[in-house]
């Protein structure tokens, strides 16, 4: 693949240009917001789709990265982040709600334990049969941030897709009746939110012996704005768990 110094084609990054713990919003401009909440952040690269910040969390280094919309610009920046040394990712963005305690009101959103692969992307890596499962870890290190912080998300189940469209207007398309059922599939299986790349992280991840979860905001609050900060925080203060976590077990 990359030799040494050389500048990953996507992202627009050299090894060593980010840190081992890295924030994922899909949203370029989303780059900007998190990157206040580190310390002395500086803009390392924009290209394409991939906006990236570095700056430090408690004397150590923490990048933000956009991975754009879907799950294929996802694994594209996710395999460059993790061969410029990156191995520790928390997807931060927005998601809609899908199962009954999801449409709780005083919920914010989800923090992720696994997502359904309904995507195209890592079936091209391996097997459907292979699960897209979250780092124990990291989730622990949000569940905790969260409860610092006195923020209310729910752990659970993300369905990744394909197409954002369908999901929104089924009507429109000739397969909505075959997506609005398995759509009530997912709500029965207490699948609690949907969104577009977790699945290819939490795959690649897996498969690179890296670690990720995510924290993600319900799209339909009614000050999303509000709700995506309690997520970026939550993450912050996650990143800020494992740090210490991760000095004191010496990885």
């Amino acid at each position: 693949m990359y030799k040494k110094g050389d500048v990953f084609y996507h992202i627009g990054l050299k090894e060593g240009d980010v840190g081992r713990y890295v924030l994922l919003p899909g949203d370029p401009f989303r780059t900007d917001i998190i990157a206040q909440s580190l310390d002395n952040p500086r803009l390392v690269a924009h290209q394409r789709e991939h906006k990236t910040w570095t700056g430090t969390l408690n004397g150590e280094k923490v990048s933000v990265t956009s991975t754009g919309m879907g799950c294929p610009s996802t694994a594209i920046a996710v395999e460059e982040l993790i061969a410029a040394g990156a191995d520790t990712f928390i997807r931060v963005g927005t998601a809609g709600r899908v199962a009954a305690p999801a449409h709780d009101g005083g919920v914010s959103g989800t923090i992720v334990t696994a997502a359904i692969r309904d995507e195209g992307t890592t079936t091209q890596y391996l097997p459907i049969e292979y699960p897209a499962v979250a780092d124990r870890r990291v989730v622990q290190a949000l569940a905790e941030a969260a409860d610092t912080l006195g923020y209310r998300f729910l752990e659970g189940i993300t369905h990744s897709k394909d197409s954002f469209y369908t999901q929104v207007f089924p009507d429109a398309v000739p397969a909505g009746e075959l997506w609005q059922a398995r759509q009530k599939i997912w709500q029965r299986s207490n699948v609690m939110c949907s969104e577009m790349e977790s699945a290819a992280i939490f795959v690649i991840s897996s498969i690179r012996g890296c670690r990720a979860s995510g924290v993600m905001a319900f799209s339909d609050a009614p000050d999303q704005a509000a709700e995506v900060a309690k997520a970026i925080d939550t993450a912050c203060e996650a990143i800020k768990i494992l740090i210490a976590m991760d000095k004191q077990s010496g990885k």
